[in-house]
């Protein structure tokens, strides 16, 4: 579970500061997967941020499990980003010289000690994730080989291979068409049922949220209930 408890984000501007995220909370829970939508500049990375530990909070708490993550110090806190949070971010950000199971196994050098992947073995690890999401005939291509959606497959691979408790995904259709993006958006979520991981989806993409288990809106560092649009006559 991830539970986001009356954070507050500023940063300079000027002479004095902007607030990015205002007094917001938010839980998402094992199985569920929960998405933050708004215009933009209306503080979702920087909630995503927050929750992924990247950044500390000027007030409130971000709690992982039964873990306060907001109280750790940097070591502490990469440490549990190693353990318990994995991260999609909006651009693949692959290696080049790496295939796509070289991409899953190489984060085994950044994983936990007692991971499934250290316990089962990181090549089999890394195809049974590439499998799941569709890729074990792709496994030995290099970036360049592989397409868009595909890129962004391997980039949620990678994100699960240390098993992370919640997952964060930053805009993970922003770079595709609409048919590509609903198969991301799919994959998604049916990872998130199967794993059970707490997942957070940042998303401009409207036609994608009667999928999800959960949807707030961020307007100006705030959250509010997300409410569709009424369907013309």
């Amino acid at each position: 579970m991830i539970r986001l408890d009356d954070l507050t984000l500023s940063f300079p501007d000027g002479d004095g500061r902007v607030t990015a995220v205002d007094h917001v909370s938010l839980v998402a829970r094992p199985g569920t997967a929960t998405a933050i939508t708004g215009p933009s500049g209306s503080g979702k990375s920087s909630l995503l941020a927050l929750a992924s530990t990247l950044i500390r909070p000027d007030a409130g708490r971000v709690l992982i499990d039964d873990v306060e993550a907001s109280a750790l110090n940097r070591n502490e806190a990469a440490s549990l980003r190693r353990e318990r949070i994995g991260i999609v971010f909006q651009q693949s950000n692959l290696l080049p010289s790496l295939t796509a199971q070289e991409q899953l196994e190489v984060m085994n050098e950044l994983g936990a000690p007692g991971s499934r992947a250290r316990r089962s073995g990181i090549p089999a690890r890394a195809a049974e994730l590439l499998d799941a999401v569709g890729l074990s005939v792709h496994r030995g291509k290099r970036p360049h080989q592989l397409s868009g959606g595909q890129r962004q497959r391997v980039n949620i691979a990678r994100a699960l291979m240390n098993e992370p408790r919640v997952l964060l995904v930053d805009e993970p259709t922003s770079a595709l068409d609409q048919e590509r993006g609903a198969e991301i958006i799919e994959l998604i979520l049916r990872l998130t049922d199967e794993l059970d991981t707490a997942t957070l989806l940042v998303t401009h993409d409207l036609v994608h949220l009667p999928r999800m288990h959960a949807v707030v809106r961020m307007v100006d560092g705030r959250l509010e209930p997300w409410v569709p649009a009424p369907v013309a006559a």
